[in-house]
């Protein structure tokens, strides 16, 4: 892949500039940090800037030639609640807080992109530069920013996204056609009985059998009431009751999320769900509070754009450095965006960790990893496609 040069010299100031930001990291709708940092580029090289759009989001946008022609880049900027393990230079300073899913390296491609659109890129229209806050977490920052008048205010015609991608070789990018990331779903059930001493379980109303029959239960909804060749998944993952060994508790409360592919699917399982939860509380003469929360729906790739994006990866990258994405049951919020403007959602390889300094910690270099760290020889490869997009869709 041939590198901007422009991005070759600016290599080691991009990555101090990385390096930065994951050493200060901001969870979702906590980014002012970060927004100052990335207004403060952004406005230095020229570049109209827009702040607060979804709450700490910040746009930027370039206007080149005649065309109304539009297209967004999106980078998100948020961090996650997790102690970091590394102990190399850069290394989160924040207790509990923590860049373990590379949006800092996302902040960098796309800021160094900017730079070279700004000042050397000919194109003919208009590049909406999208620095999204709170993906992480069930924020939905993608979702605050349309509320805000996204793409009222910055007319596009499509919109684009990437993530870096750990396991994947260094510079190889994988995409595919309709749906890429599941959507997400959390789930809370509360079943309240009546206590009493573990030796004498007939005086009370227990919920823990309750809530366990509910859990095994759940799993006939993906091997008997959905069809088996829909994906859909549903993950308990948190279980808490009782505080005395020797106690009944009053209360059990069961956690966790579902993810599926389609609204269809995900309905049938909400629906079914409810039904056993309920029927099973009632069975056990206990109150049930069932609460079912969408977060993001799906994230499903269009045709015409996913087709512009794998003969551009083709052109860019080569065809020994293209491969097909397999879709995972991760959840990302691009989709709200999807949901308004045509686009995709593509990945860019992270490499298998050996990329980390010393001192890094004992896990893998894997997403929501605390001993994750971001490739930084991704950034001028991010940028360099981003702008051989941007010269595509708006040629001069």
């Amino acid at each position: 892949m041939k590198i901007v040069e422009s991005l070759i010299a600016h290599a080691e100031e991009n990555v101090r500039l990385r390096r930065d930001i994951h050493a200060h990291p901001e969870l979702c709708f906590e980014e002012n940090r970060t927004a100052d940092i990335v207004t403060e580029r952004l406005t230095s090289w020229g570049i109209e800037v827009h702040r607060g759009i979804g709450g700490t989001g910040v746009v930027g946008v370039i206007r080149k030639g005649h065309s109304l022609r539009g297209v967004a880049l999106r980078a998100d900027m948020d961090a996650l609640p997790i102690q970091e393990e590394n102990q190399f230079s850069h290394a989160s300073r924040h207790l509990g807080k923590m860049h373990a899913c590379g949006h800092d390296g996302h902040t960098a491609m796309l800021l160094s992109a900017a730079r070279v659109l700004a000042q050397e890129t000919e194109f003919d229209g208009r590049v909406v530069l999208v620095f999204q806050p709170a993906e992480e977490g069930g924020g939905g920052g993608a979702a605050k920013m349309i509320e805000d008048g996204l793409f009222e205010r910055f007319p596009v015609d499509a919109i684009f996204g990437l993530h870096n991608w750990p396991g994947m070789p260094v510079g190889t990018f994988a995409v595919c056609d309709g749906p890429c990331f599941a959507s997400g779903s959390r789930f809370k059930i509360t079943l309240k009985g009546k206590g009493a001493h573990a030796a004498m379980p007939h005086l009370g109303l227990d919920p823990v059998p309750a809530a366990c029959q509910i859990v095994q239960s759940f799993q006939t909804i993906l091997t008997r009431n959905k069809r088996p060749a829909d994906t859909g998944i549903i993950s308990v993952t948190m279980f808490h009751a009782g505080e005395a060994l020797n106690a009944i508790p009053n209360e059990c409360v069961v956690q966790g999320t579902v993810r599926t592919f389609t609204a269809e699917v995900l309905d049938l399982i909400e629906r079914r769900m409810s039904t056993i939860a309920e029927r099973t509380a009632e069975a056990f003469e206990l109150n049930c509070q069932f609460d079912f929360r969408r977060t993001y729906p799906p994230t499903i790739n269009h045709p015409k754009e996913t087709a512009f994006i794998r003969e551009l990866m083709l052109e860019v990258a080569g065809p020994g450095k293209v491969t097909e994405f397999e879709p995972t049951m991760a959840a990302e919020d691009f989709s709200f965006f999807l949901q308004k403007k045509p686009g995709t959602y593509f990945v860019l390889g992270n490499g298998d960790g050996n990329h980390r300094e010393s001192l890094h910690g004992p896990g893998p270099c894997a997403l929501h990893n605390a001993s994750y760290d971001f490739n930084d020889e991704l950034i001028p490869v991010g940028a360099t496609f981003w702008i051989r997009l941007v010269e595509r869709w708006l040629k001069a």
